[in-house]
């Protein structure tokens, strides 16, 4: 069974027990540790694809570099883990990188200060109209 990337899409990258419904059967430890590895991957790809911070962009660099290598006999290789979880690596890899392509893109979000609220507004308004005689 190959899991779309449409469905993952749809969860939190954290959310185990919502990745786990999509199986048939359920996951052994081991697969469960496995999901958990390939959910914090995508987790740390999408959060941090556009970090400026020398963190971020490490934590986006190593994520990307696992996902993209091919043909490694670790283990814990992203397409060890995707076959072992019955997911199409070369689909997943491919979603990340559309996603990527979209986020980019996007126009920049221009965030304004927030507004105060309630009483913070009144004491404000006192605050000015004091200061204005």
């Amino acid at each position: 069974m190959t899991v779309k990337w449409r469905a993952f899409s749809l969860f939190d990258p954290v959310d185990t027990g919502l990745a786990e419904s999509l199986f048939a059967k359920p996951l052994n430890a081991e697969e469960r540790l496995m999901l958990a590895v390939l959910e914090n991957a995508i987790e740390h790809f999408q959060e941090y694809a556009f970090a400026g911070d020398p963190k971020g962009k490490a934590l986006f660099n190593e994520a990307e570099q696992w996902m993209l290598e091919k043909d490694s006999d670790w283990f814990y290789s992203f397409e060890n883990i995707c076959e072992t979880l019955r997911l199409s690596p070369d689909y997943l890899r491919h979603g990340l990188l559309l996603w990527r392509e979209a986020k980019r893109r996007q126009p920049a979000v221009v965030k304004h200060a927030p507004r105060p609220a309630g009483r913070h507004v009144k004491a404000i308004r006192s605050l000015r109209r004091a200061a204005s005689r």
